[in-house]
């Protein structure tokens, strides 16, 4: 399942899932020249399309590019709109994870729903440094107010563990976000909440976002104190850093397209 939402619209220029090998490969491999003049959001049978010089937008499966929302069918059409003189799908987050919605998530929405539980059931935010101290806080302060979401709003109260030991998790605690997730089953949404979820290990951050608990900003940040952390004591290599950074576009591209699915 993860395979198939990993860039489900894998062309030639997204044909692998490391974001700097992905640039390595488009390098050699030219883009398609952009082809239209004008890009346009209209009324489709069951949300908003985008359409370039009047055509629809297709999904690589051939299907309408339509979103439920304008405000979200205006987020691939600017990604479309801010192409110059070539395509570059890498550019264009919203636009792969509506194709993903569409082509995937709507088909398989349970077997997503159900890797977002896998998530849960041993999530980033429930496995704590026994040392050194710094860390011990700053895990503390970043994550300890999103596991009390989870108990207070949700109903999870989830058991936290020292090291990398598996814990397992209450039936019922997982129950509950199973729950949650069900209550937003929509393709588009759920296929941002799988993306922010795997980028951040983290069932729990991703639904915090969702629910306007977190800002994307934040969330990104508290699945990278441990990074961070080391970071700050070892370095970081040049592709790490290009590889992060591809990684919080596509995060802060969901965040967004949830924020325009909740304007429908």
């Amino acid at each position: 399942m993860r395979d198939l939402l990993n860039d489900l619209d894998a062309t030639r220029h997204l044909s692998d899932p490391d974001p700097v090998r992905r640039a390595q490969i488009q390098m050699k491999t030219p883009l398609p020249k952009r082809f239209y003049a004008a890009v346009a959001v209209e009324p489709g049978s069951s949300g908003h399309v985008v359409k370039l010089d009047g055509k629809l937008a297709r999904t690589p499966a051939r299907a309408p590019l339509e979103l439920p929302s304008e405000a979200a069918a205006r987020l691939v059409a600017d990604e479309f709109d801010a192409q110059q003189e070539v395509i570059d799908p890498v550019a264009m987050p919203v636009m792969r994870l509506a194709n993903t919605a569409i082509d995937g998530v709507a088909r398989e929405a349970d077997a997503v729903l159900e890797d977002i539980l896998r998530f849960a059931s041993s999530d980033l935010l429930c496995y704590r440094a026994d040392a050194p101290e710094g860390l011990v806080a700053r895990q503390n302060e970043a994550w300890d107010g999103v596991i009390d979401w989870a108990r207070d709003t949700l109903g999870a109260r989830l058991n936290l563990a020292e090291g990398i030991i598996h814990v397992e998790q209450p039936r019922e605690a997982i129950a509950a976000i199973g729950l949650h997730l069900r209550g937003r089953a929509e393709p588009f949404r759920l296929a941002a909440l799988h993306l922010m979820t795997s980028l951040t290990g983290s069932a729990l951050l991703s639904l915090a976002v969702e629910a306007g608990e977190l800002d994307a900003e934040t969330a990104w940040a508290a699945a990278h104190v441990d990074e961070d952390w080391q970071v700050e004591h070892w370095g970081q290599d040049s592709e790490a850093m290009a590889r992060r950074a591809a990684r919080r576009r596509d995060m802060l591209a969901a965040a967004r397209l949830v924020e325009a699915l909740n304007e429908a």
